[in-house]
């Protein structure tokens, strides 16, 4: 038998514990998980076929049932972020040829043309400009031109603050004979959300924001007639890891093996979706419209102008303008470094224009919004032109 190699020690590294700093996450996500939830994360695991994780996997989707208001059987978390979940629900009913329809006021709708495309749909879209929304009548107007098999739209979009109007969005599609494809990745939890009332056919969220629980975990659900256009495809679904066919054997009735769950991140999504339902949808809702309403007129007292007109501002996600000649990026590191507290930027065509503030689930709470304000009533002033030379340090670590 041949002598084994030495061992390559050029990358063996010496390192302590991990130690993270205490942040305050108020950026566009992820946000802070509530502490029960952080306990259940470090629970010991049990394996993916226990009966009493497959129980816990039953509790789960009922009450994201609940969270999302639907009676879809196919509900599931996904074993990824949030943009498995997106990819998942155009995994599925996308065929090669398939029209789409992609209604585009922001980054993650962008996000949704680039997924669309990968699975050789033909993708056509609409847009509006980054902080506004779409009228029923211009979807309208789309949807009778170009016919789509699938209409996909972002409900809270994460980039730009808007909150989408769904009023009639649901019986035009079906009356088109239309899947509904909704983005609730900054609402699931923390804005009205009715799915079923609605009409809508295709959903996901994730699990970071507005239901309390670290990243990881991307729910998506699929209606009656959204399962009917899968059933009907040509050839198998082009994603394995994603396909809902086989996943729904996992979590359905049969319970067979699909892959190994990340099962101690669906303890904290069980008790984030518990800690929801004991605290109840409505109560929820308006407590982040409770808080939102709180930062909105805090920071307009402070002079401040928000980017999304107030009838269609998202509770969960404010955009403020940066004011002219001010270092956005610079204040949100000063607030990381010297406050451990986090702001996030602007993306894409708002890039360097607004800062992001997420007040969502466990982070929105009075106290977190009274703090943010106190801290840009006493230091923003330092970052404004001709204040150089008062300026905090704001540099990176």
């Amino acid at each position: 038998m041949s002598a084994l190699p030495s061992v390559n020690n050029s990358h063996r590294r010496a390192l302590g514990p991990i130690a993270t700093p205490d942040r305050l996450l108020l950026g566009p996500g992820p946000s802070n998980a509530h502490p029960t939830v952080l306990q259940a994360l470090a629970r010991t695991p049990i394996g993916h076929l226990d009966p009493l994780y497959v129980e816990l996997m039953g509790e789960v989707q009922e009450l994201l049932r609940y969270a999302w208001q639907t009676d879809n059987r196919l509900t599931i978390p996904m074993s990824g972020t949030g943009s498995a979940a997106m990819e998942a629900t155009l995994a599925n009913t996308l065929e090669p040829g398939d029209k789409v329809l992609v209604a585009v006021k922001g980054y993650f709708g962008l996000r949704l043309v680039d997924m669309a495309s990968r699975y050789r749909a033909e993708v056509v879209t609409i847009e509006r400009p980054w902080g506004e929304a779409f009228t029923y009548e211009e979807i309208e107007a789309a949807v009778k031109l170009h016919r789509p098999a699938v209409l996909a739209m972002v409900h809270a979009e994460t980039s730009t603050g808007i909150c989408q109007p769904m009023d009639g969005i649901g019986d035009l599609c079906r009356s088109h004979d239309c899947l509904l494809l909704l983005d609730t990745v900054t609402s699931l939890g923390a804005v009205p959300v009715y799915l079923d009332d609605w009409k809508v056919d295709l959903a996901y969220s994730c699990s970071q924001k507005g239901l309390s629980c670290p990243p990881g975990l991307g729910p998506f659900t699929m209606g009656p007639r959204a399962e009917a256009k899968m059933a009907a495809r040509q050839g198998k679904v082009p994603n394995w890891y994603l396909d809902v066919t086989l996943l729904n054997r996992y979590w359905g009735s049969d319970r067979v093996y699909h892959h190994t769950a990340p099962v101690n991140m669906n303890f904290g999504m069980r008790e984030a979706l518990r800690l929801l339902a004991e605290e109840g949808l409505e109560q929820a809702w308006a407590r982040h419209r409770r808080n939102a309403e709180r930062l909105w007129a805090g920071l307009e007292d402070l002079g401040l102008s928000l980017h999304a007109p107030e009838h269609l501002r998202l509770p969960t996600l404010t955009t403020v303008r940066i004011p002219e000649g001010v270092d956005g990026k610079a204040f949100c590191l000063h607030l990381l470094n010297a406050h451990g507290i986090e702001v996030g930027g602007g993306l894409g065509a708002l890039a360097g224009k607004v800062w992001r503030i997420g007040l969502m689930g466990f982070n929105s709470q009075p106290e977190n919004v009274d703090r943010l304000l106190e801290l840009f009533r006493t230091e923003l002033p330092a970052f404004h032109p001709g204040a150089a030379s008062d300026r905090p340090a704001a540099v990176a670590v």
